[in-house]
């Protein structure tokens, strides 16, 4: 696995769309139950099943957003008496196809908060700025539609929650692929120590596409629900057919200059 940490590709305006989707997923984590933020006093078992209610509600769950209907009985936020989280009927109105947006503000974990926001920052400023403030925010919703959908497409028996912004992220990656295949990005690559590359675009997002590929056949689980690989590939292949049509118009990135790995890059590399 690489960690990019930066792309030699400048942008020509303030990417605040990218800025503001990434407060917004910092604010909502700090403040989501039994994660960042709990209640005072809370045990263990209340924070789970403070988190369990709270995903039910807003989480985007495939059984829901395929047969458009509530379950029966959803964790209510208390402990039962007999131990485990108590049931009862949902207490409030939910629209399934509006989860899917409040899902992707959800994450699971400092990591996966971490990782997904450092790719927005990294690869989202150069889609914004090709695309403008506006497009870019549909863009970025779209994808994230793709993605979820096309998780509940293949799982729609599923009553795991679907978070994070994952698939919306992964849709920026797949137009960063086909508008800026050779935008030079740096990375960190773990061996022995984190070894600094500087590697094509294509041959970055190629890779993370390849593994979540690989990945997609065997669901990876977060601490506080489902983040599946497979919306990571919707979103991808979402995002590269939106961007598709702007390829012809988009102006290359620069040339790198300077030394690749101490060698001097060679024109095209």
């Amino acid at each position: 696995m690489v960690i990019p940490v930066h792309d030699v590709n400048p942008v020509g305006r303030t990417p605040y769309v990218t800025y503001a989707l990434i407060a917004a997923n910092v604010f909502v984590f700090v403040f989501m139950p039994g994660l960042a933020g709990s209640l005072p006093g809370d045990s263990e078992p209340a924070r789970l099943c403070h988190t369990q209610a709270f995903l039910e509600q807003y989480a985007a769950i495939p059984q829901e957003l395929i047969r458009h209907q509530l379950p029966r009985l959803v964790p209510t936020g208390e402990l039962a008496p007999s131990g485990g989280c108590a049931l009862g009927p949902p207490g409030y109105d939910k629209s399934p196809a509006l989860s899917v947006l409040t899902a992707l503000f959800l994450h699971g974990g400092w990591l996966h908060l971490l990782g997904n926001m450092l790719f927005l920052l990294i690869f989202g400023n150069n889609i914004e700025d090709r695309l403008g403030h506006v497009r870019f925010a549909l863009f970025y919703v779209a994808c994230g539609y793709a993605a979820a959908y096309g998780f509940a497409l293949a799982n729609a028996d599923s009553a795991d929650p679907l978070i994070g912004a994952s698939g919306a992220i992964a849709g920026v990656l797949g137009a960063y692929l086909v508008l800026y295949p050779r935008a030079r990005v740096w990375v960190l690559v773990p061996f022995l120590i984190f070894l600094p590359l500087r590697l094509p675009a294509w041959i970055v997002l190629g890779f993370w596409f390849g593994l979540q590929a690989v990945q997609s056949s065997d669901q990876g689980v977060s601490d506080a629900g489902t983040v599946a690989y497979l919306s990571h590939v919707t979103g991808f292949v979402a995002g590269m057919l939106l961007a598709w049509p702007l390829r012809p118009g988009t102006p290359p990135p620069p040339e790198p200059r300077g030394l690749l790995f101490g060698r001097r890059a060679r024109p095209g590399w």
